[in-house]
């Protein structure tokens, strides 16, 4: 009896490993139809079905520019629906060997379904001419052996209406040609004749300022009172003013923005602070009845 004991354990153990060893990934109730219109009509749908013990299919899916591409299935481990960690379907270029994973979209209880366009396709497995190769690939984490195979062909076919495929060349990183900078020129000043025109009509404006002086009668008499009053203040008033101008004709002349504005800034707060003085003067003599 300690003899059949001791010799089942064992034998349980190894059953057990066995059957863990067994356990691998598959699918089952494959269904793959493939439908669209073409500039005729619509075209007939395609519907295939199969499961992971079924042969490669014997003829190839036909995929036109305005299919398109479904795939229903359920994954399974051991024979029970489940959910793995990896399900792609595979296409492939036999010839490249380039090749385009397409993630199915799974539930929990394993049911995964994918739709693709041949607009979706990249564009090197888009303009082959030969039959693609379809395989699934199921896996997850575990000892579960996981599932790879090819399960049928495709074959992509351009429709004439559809827009033409062209290969765009991948930006990369690397030595570029030379670029060679076209500066816009400088500002030109105006011709000097309008220049000149506006010049007389400014200069015009002193004389006019002189007559409406004698015209408004105003007093020139009361420049030395103001003058014997604030002189510094007058003066400085005065001259800010001359100065602004000068400063506005060195700009039109050779000066730039940023030589004038620090000499304007200067220029206006002597302005600023004279005139304030200057001003009060005036003002002064204006409430004392001097007209």
């Amino acid at each position: 009896m300690r003899f059949l004991q001791s010799f089942i354990a064992p034998l349980m153990l190894l059953s057990a490993g066995a059957t863990q060893a067994a356990s691998s990934w598959g699918f089952e109730d494959a269904k793959l139809s493939v439908s669209g219109k073409k500039a005729d009509g619509a075209k007939d749908k395609d519907v295939r079905k199969f499961d992971d013990s079924t042969a490669i299919l014997p003829t190839p899916v036909v995929f036109d520019s305005f299919d398109t591409f479904k795939l229903k299935l359920k994954t399974k481990e051991n024979g029970k629906g489940k959910r793995p960690h990896q399900a792609f379907l595979v296409l492939r270029d036999p010839t490249s060997g380039l090749e385009a994973p397409f993630p199915l979209t799974v539930k929990d209880g394993g049911k995964a379904t994918l739709e693709i366009k041949q607009s979706e396709l990249p564009i090197q497995l888009a303009i082959t001419t030969g039959p693609l190769k379809a395989s699934l690939v199921i896996a997850s984490f575990g000892s579960a052996e996981g599932f790879q195979k090819d399960v049928f062909d495709v074959e992509v076919v351009r429709d004439p209406v559809a827009a033409p495929v062209a290969y765009e060349k991948p930006l990369r990183y690397g030595k570029l040609p030379e670029i060679h900078h076209i500066f816009r020129s400088d500002p030109q000043s105006p011709p000097k004749v309008v220049s000149l025109v506006f010049a007389l009509a400014v200069v015009a404006t002193v004389p006019a300022l002189f007559i409406s002086w004698l015209v408004l009668g105003g007093n020139v008499s009361h420049l030395p009172k103001a003058l014997g009053a604030a002189p510094i203040a007058h003066g400085v008033f005065f001259g800010s003013i001359v100065a602004m101008e000068g400063v506005f004709f060195l700009y039109y002349a050779t000066w730039n923005l940023f030589q004038t504005l620090p000499v304007i800034g200067l220029i206006s707060t002597a302005a600023f602070l004279s005139g304030t003085k200057a001003l009060g003067e005036v003002q002064s003599r204006r409430l004392a009845g001097e007209r």
